[in-house]
């Protein structure tokens, strides 16, 4: 399989034919990491739908610009309904890998949540950092997985705005005490919102906060799963009803 870059620059109505030139980090990566050589196969995609294949046609030896000769085109439409994952923070880097592998595994958007029993705390610029920090987690992951759309990271989302924000979408809060598991879920057009809590779990004031506002209690199974598990396996889960697998 061809090795994937990621180039915002790349248009979306770029033609079969013609020549395409990576630069700057990508650049870099690809010549001196990856070590991609001339005649070699590669992708690029611009994180909006379009991938493009080529074959490599010349390599900056400082790794300055990378050619490529596309010889195939894909848009890929927007997958609907979305999946949409409202992360707690987490300590350590438990929500850092639920970013990770929710990005490897699909998901369509992300929601860094300050829940209440949430030991990490994105405070001030800090929230601006760690939105960053999440943003480039998942567009690595993107690279890996070769995915066409890159997931949005939203900003920071307390409690009180959750249920604005996701407003028109179909809330399913993971919570292992639920009566009604996740597979017996009937889907429809509406986007999904998978709400995973924090290493202490959700508070009884925000279960009734969400239930208030509409949303369905839903467990995955018998287990509890680490707060960096569970939104990933429920991604799954969703993959399978929305026949996306």
């Amino acid at each position: 399989m061809s090795t994937f870059f990621l180039d915002d620059a790349l248009p979306d109505d770029i033609p079969v034919g013609s020549t395409w030139q990576l630069t700057g980090g990508e650049a870099h990566h690809a010549a001196s990491v990856s070590r991609v050589r001339v005649g070699e196969q590669l992708a690029v995609g611009n994180g909006r739908g379009t991938v493009a294949h080529g074959v490599v046609l010349r390599v900056d030896t400082r790794g300055a610009s990378v050619s490529v000769m596309l010889e195939s085109v894909c848009v890929n439409p927007v997958r609907r309904p979305r999946v949409i994952l409202v992360q707690a923070l987490a300590k350590g880097d438990r929500d850092e890998l639920a970013v990770q592998a929710a990005t490897e595994l699909g998901v369509d958007a992300i929601v860094p949540w300050a829940a209440a029993r949430s030991v990490s705390r994105w405070e001030e610029a800090k929230a601006t950092r760690g939105r960053e920090r999440w943003a480039a987690i998942a567009r690595g992951a993107a690279k890996q997985s070769h995915r066409p759309w890159l997931p949005e990271v939203e900003p920071l989302a307390t409690i009180s705005e959750l249920p604005a924000y996701l407003e028109g979408t179909r809330m399913l809060v993971l919570d292992p005490a639920a009566a009604a598991s996740l597979t017996e879920l009937r889907v429809d057009e509406r986007d999904l919102a998978l709400i995973v809590g924090p290493e202490g779990g959700i508070s009884p004031e925000e279960l009734g906060r969400f239930a208030s506002a509409g949303a369905d209690r839903v467990r995955l199974g018998p287990e509890v799963l680490r707060t960096s598990t569970a939104g990933p396996a429920a991604i799954a889960v969703l993959s399978g009803l929305l026949g996306r697998w």
